[in-house]
C-alpha cells in the first residue's frame, strides 16, 4: 500500500463474515478505494492493524493469498475488546486497516525444499496463507507436512481446509487434541507427540511454526535431534502490538520488535529469548 502516513488507517468494507468456531471468525474485506486496493501487497505471515471505530486497534494475521488483489480475509478469535467489537461487524459495515506490518515466511527459501508447518491453537491461522500459497505452487515446493495441535478437539477450526490440503498431491496432514470427543477420528494427546514420529530430510527442509511458545520449544527440541539445522526453523511470535512499526515499544523482545523484526524469526535469532521470564 502506499501509504505516507503510517498511522492512519484506510477504510475497508465487510463484503463476506464467515464464522470458522463458536468463538472464531473471518472477515473477508476489500478497500472502498480502488486505487489503495491495486496498490495493496503483502507475504504470507505480515500483519494488519484491524481499527474498529470508536473502539480501538489490534493486530491480525492476513490469511489470503497474495496473488488475489480483490479480497483479504482475516480471521480472528474474539477474546478481547476489540476483538469482540469485531465480532459484531456483518456483512456490509466498515471498519479501518493499517499495514501490512512485518517480515513473512521464508517462501523464496523454501522453494524446492520439503516444508514441515507446525501450529497449535490457533497459530493455524497466520499459516493459511502459507499452504495456500504453496497449494497453488505445488510444483514449486517439495513434500508439505501439516501439524496442528489443539487443546480440545471441539476447538478445530477449518475442517474443510484441512480436508482438502489432506488430499493434495504429496501432502500429509496431522491433527492431534489433548482433550477429544467420542469419535474423533484423528490422534488425541499432544502434537509434538507426533513431531517425534516424522521422517524428514534433514538436509532438505524448511520448518515454519506457529503457537503456543511451549509447543514450540518442544517441538524444536524434537527437530533438533532429527539433525533439522536451526537456521531451516522459523517461528511466528505473537506480543501485544499496537503501533505496528517499532515505535510504542509494547512489542519489545529484547533488542527486537515482534511489530517490526517479525513477527516471523528465524530461531537462531531468538532462541536465547524463548521462554525467557520477562521476554
Amino acid at each position: 500500500m502506499n501509504n505516507t502516513n503510517l498511522y492512519l488507517p484506510h477504510e475497508v468494507k465487510v463484503v463476506e463474515r464467515i464464522q470458522e468456531s463458536p468463538t472464531v471468525f473471518t472477515l473477508r474485506v476489500q478497500f472502498t478505494d480502488f486505487q489503495l486496493q491495486k496498490e495493496f501487497v503483502f507475504q504470507p505471515g505480515q500483519f494488519n492493524m484491524l481499527y474498529l471505530y470508536g473502539v480501538g486497534e489490534v493486530a491480525i494475521s492476513i490469511v489470503s493469498d497474495p496473488e488475489n488483489s480483490q479480497l483479504y480475509d482475516h480471521t480472528i478469535r474474539a477474546i478481547g475488546r476489540v476483538t469482540r467489537g469485531l465480532e459484531q461487524l456483518q456483512r456490509g459495515d466498515y471498519l479501518g486497516i493499517r499495514g501490512p506490518f512485518g517480515r513473512g515466511w521464508p517462501l523464496a527459501l523454501a522453494q524446492n525444499k520439503d516444508v514441515v508447518i507446525i501450529t497449535g491453537g490457533l497459530g493455524c491461522a497466520p499459516v493459511v496463507s502459507v499452504i495456500n500459497y504453496i497449494a497453488l505452487r505445488r510444483d514449486q515446493y517439495g513434500k508439505l507436512i501439516i501439524l496442528q495441535g489443539l487443546k480440545h478437539s471441539d476447538d478445530f477450526i477449518f475442517r474443510h481446509r484441512y480436508g482438502e490440503w489432506q488430499k493434495m498431491f504429496d501432502t500429509e496432514v496431522f491433527i492431534a487434541a489433548d482433550v477429544s470427543v467420542p469419535g474423533w477420528p484423528w490422534y488425541t494427546g499432544h502434537i509434538t507427540d507426533m513431531t517425534r514420529q516424522l521422517s524428514l530430510n534433514e538436509n532438505n527442509t524448511i520448518v515454519m511454526m506457529c503457537g503456543p511458545e511451549i509447543m514450540m520449544k518442544v517441538a524444536i527440541k524434537e527437530l533438533l535431534a532429527k539433525n533439522i539445522p536451526e537456521e531451516n526453523i522459523f517461528l511466528s511470535m505473537e506480543r501485544n502490538m499496537e503501533c505496528g512499526v517499532g515505535h510504542c515499544g509494547h512489542c519489545q523482545y529484547g533488542g527486537l520488535f515482534v511489530c517490526k523484526d517479525g513477527p516471523i524469526f528465524q530461531y537462531p535469532e531468538i532462541k536465547a529469548l524463548l521462554m525467557e521470564p520477562g521476554f
